[in-house]
This record gives C-alpha cells, sequence and structure tokens, in this order.
C-alpha cells in the first residue's frame, strides 16, 4: 500500500506516537499495523483484551484502537477499562454499526468510532485528529503550553485534561470531552454549531457524537443537567456557554 510522505504526529517527548490495535482477525490487525507504521507511527497488536490490558501495565500507548468483537471479553468492557486507567486517546472500530453501540462507546470514553469495512487513510486521519487534539497543535509537534480555564465553580486543566471543582472534586476527561469543552471556553457566550464544537465540516445530521460529549460534560458542571444553566442548547443553531471565562 502506497502512501504520500506525511510527518506523524508525535507527543510532546518527540518519539512516535504509540498505537494499540487491540484486533482478534489477524489480517484487519496488520492492515491497520502496516497503514500506521507507514506513516511514521508506533504500532503494536494485541488478539485480545486482556492481552492488551496486561500490555498496558508495562507500557502506556498514546491511542488505542479497539474492536468491539473480541473473543475474551466486550470490547465496549475493554473501552472502559482502557478510559479508566490510561489518559490514551479511544477509537473504536468495530462492524456494529448500531447506533446504540456507538453512543454506548463514545459515552464511555471513545473519542470517535469507525465502522468495517474503513479505508485505512481515513483511519489514520481519524488518529491524527485525535492525537492532534490531546497533545499537539495545529502544524508543529510542540505540546501546547499548560493553561488554565476558570468559570463558575469549576477550573480546567487542559494539560493535563482534568477539571476541578472549588469544592476540590475532580475529573479527567477524555480527549472528545476537552475538545468540546475547550472550544466553548476559548468563545464563551457565542453559539457555536456542532460542526464547530466537533472540529469537522460537513457533518451528518444524524450524527449523534455531539450529544453524547454535551451530555457528558453537563452531568459533570451543572446543578441540575436537565436543566442546564451553563451549557445552553440553541434550538436550530447549536449551544452556547454562557459563563464568564479567564485564562491563565
Amino acid at each position: 500500500m502506497s502512501a504520500p510522505n506525511q510527518p506523524s504526529v508525535s507527543v510532546p517527548s518527540q518519539r512516535p506516537a504509540l498505537i494499540y490495535v487491540i484486533e482478534d482477525d489477524a489480517s484487519i490487525a496488520r492492515l491497520v499495523v502496516s497503514v500506521l507504521q507507514e506513516f511514521g507511527f508506533e504500532a503494536e497488536s494485541h488478539a485480545s483484551g486482556a492481552a492488551a490490558l496486561r500490555r498496558l501495565q508495562v507500557r502506556r500507548p498514546d491511542l488505542c484502537i479497539v474492536d468491539l468483537g473480541l473473543p475474551d471479553m466486550d470490547g465496549i468492557e475493554l473501552v472502559r477499562q482502557i478510559s479508566q486507567q490510561t489518559a490514551a486517546g479511544l477509537l473504536i472500530l468495530s462492524g456494529r454499526g448500531h447506533a446504540a453501540d456507538r453512543i454506548m462507546g463514545l459515552e464511555l470514553g471513545g473519542d470517535d468510532y469507525v465502522t468495517k469495512p474503513f479505508e485505512p487513510r481515513e483511519l489514520v486521519a481519524r488518529v491524527r485528529s485525535i492525537l492532534r487534539r490531546r497533545a499537539v497543535a495545529p502544524g508543529g509537534v510542540q505540546p501546547e503550553p499548560r493553561r488554565l480555564a476558570r468559570f463558575p465553580g469549576w477550573t480546567l486543566d487542559c494539560a493535563a485534561n482534568t477539571l476541578r471543582s472549588d469544592e476540590g472534586v475532580e475529573h479527567v476527561l477524555g480527549v472528545a470531552e476537552v475538545q468540546v469543552l475547550r472550544a466553548f471556553l476559548e468563545r464563551p457566550h457565542q453559539i457555536l454549531t456542532r460542526e464547530q464544537l466537533m472540529g469537522r465540516r460537513n457533518l451528518s445530521p444524524m450524527d449523534r457524537s455531539i450529544d453524547v460529549r454535551i451530555s457528558r460534560l453537563r452531568r459533570k458542571i451543572e446543578d441540575d443537567p436537565m436543566d442546564p444553566r451553563i451549557i445552553k442548547t440553541v434550538y436550530g443553531a447549536g449551544y452556547v456557554f454562557s459563563a464568564s471565562v479567564t485564562w491563565s
């Protein structure tokens, strides 16, 4: 398979990003590992959830690509465990195209969801996007400077992906949640479209990923998630962050 020579996304230590491919179909695993390596990533394949979890204790990846149909455990459960144990990005790769599987995967910490069959270079683009949001500024390989964003009752540490309340309650956010929250914090009191919040153009009207992420954020920062006062829905237009924000 040929591909244009493009620089890979790197993590702050300047090494190539490490990707775990957790897939029991050997031919698919080889394909994914091959194309990732061709684009300059470091990649390892694991044929079971248990093997991947054991490896996590030895070496932490920057991103995991997880098949939902694993032989020893449900991929959704594996996504949950990885998101609890690491700060790695999570891309779900599955033959399951049902909306319930997609929503559940995103709810449990997945950053993106790709269905089989897939175009390898699109998969690489999705991987790049997750890693870029996680650690790398567009057009470069240096990590974003450590910045704190404060809004009533909460502080977001953008370097550590942690959201801390004034009372000391702390949440470790997934990459997808941080992406959306940062978009709000950088443009408070502005109506933002679903495309602006997701960082994509031509988003399908049927794609409910943003709704899942908004719901997860509301459960963390709103006193009453069913009657939100901070992240408000503007019907037919998008969402607005209705709170003052200061950066340091």
